[in-house]
């Protein structure tokens, strides 16, 4: 088989590409990471919570919904059922960073979850102990500690998405595997375009 890997340097072109795609790629997970993270807290609480037994209902059945049905049946509901329910138009970078926010959050809060429940009741009786109240003994004291529990699954879980927001290219959005299928309908040299791509992705994930 003849391989041509420099097909896919020979233009300085192709090359932007894949950068500018790198770069989308990556604000785009470490952004709806943060907002999904922020979002997973609340959830969590919600659904640890015995006082507000309907909220905690609503909770559970969000994370049950988002994680039960594929990433891109909910970018499309995002892109293009939400304007037609509330009548905006959104530019679709916005969609893809709402429908990825979403879906981070579901995910994150079982994770953050399961640290909380971890959390030794000592800890709490130490805060109670100490007079600290309700809100900076979560912030100050649970969840870090609730966090450093759970760390390597919230690494795995960002991973996860990461290589899975190759899903928004079907928008049209610029992505790195949208540069990819560029790149590749220019030069039909589908195989080392995409394999290229996986080493990129590769060795994005590890880093």
């Amino acid at each position: 088989m003849d391989f041509r890997f420099y097909e896919i340097w020979r233009e300085a072109e192709y090359v932007s590409r894949l950068l500018e795609g790198i770069l989308t790629s990556v604000w785009l997970t470490v952004l709806a990471a943060v907002i999904g993270f922020s979002l997973s807290i609340g959830l969590a609480l919600l659904r640890r919570s015995r006082q507000h037994s309907v909220l905690s209902w609503c909770a559970a059945i969000y994370i049950e919904l988002v994680r039960n049905t594929p990433l891109i049946v909910q970018l499309f509901f995002v892109a293009f059922g939400l304007p037609m329910l509330f009548g905006y138009r959104w530019p679709f970078e916005a969609s893809a960073l709402l429908a990825l926010s979403l879906n981070f959050s579901a995910y994150y809060a079982e994770i953050v979850r399961a640290g909380l429940d971890n959390i030794d009741q000592g800890q709490i009786d130490a805060y109670n102990a100490l007079a600290l109240s309700k809100a900076r003994a979560f912030f100050l004291i649970v969840i870090p500690q609730a966090i450093a529990k759970v760390y390597p699954s919230l690494v795995s879980q960002f991973v996860f998405l990461f290589l899975t927001t190759g899903i928004i290219s079907e928008l049209g959005i610029e992505e790195l595997t949208w540069s990819g299928r560029f790149i590749a309908d220019r030069t039909f040299r589908d195989f080392e375009v995409f394999l290229v791509l996986t080493l990129i992705y590769v060795l994005l994930a590890l880093a």
